[in-house]
């Protein structure tokens, strides 16, 4: 599966990669404070075990920060 992540193209040797799953490979002990959008849209984290990513997807990985 060919993917891009915040610009950045990924292959995998899988045929079906949820949300966590991709999350637990690409940020295995980071994952508080992020939002993912697949094609411009948020996908709720409550979606993230049960939304699957598919072949060609762009994919946003967006961190939280602290400022002001």
């Amino acid at each position: 599966m060919n993917i891009q992540i915040n610009n950045q193209s990924k292959t995998y040797q899988f045929e079906t990669l949820s949300v966590q799953q991709l999350l637990d490979i690409e940020r295995p002990n980071d994952q508080k404070g992020i939002a993912i959008a697949i094609k411009q849209m948020v996908i709720p984290k409550h979606l993230w075990s049960t939304h699957f990513v598919q072949e060609g997807d762009s994919i946003l990985i967006i961190t939280a920060t602290q400022g002001g």
